[in-house]
């Protein structure tokens, strides 16, 4: 029980002292960034999932 007290205390004391938090600013940017980047990504599998969905209704239709 004592080395679970001495990890929690432990982990307070890296977070509070030894850990570098971003500035405002600089989590704004990162955020937009993963925005961008997200909505990028979500267009490109858009575009794969209609691109597919076309091809196949071809293909069942020549089948037909």
């Amino acid at each position: 029980m004592e080395s679970l007290k001495t990890y929690i205390e432990g982990a307070y004391q890296e977070l509070m002292h030894k850990v570098t938090w971003p500035t405002w600013s600089e989590l704004q940017s990162s955020g937009i960034i993963v925005f961008v980047a997200s909505a990028i990504i979500g267009l490109v599998v858009l575009a794969m999932d209609l691109a597919s969905k076309n091809v196949t209704e071809l293909i069942y239709n020549l089948l037909r």
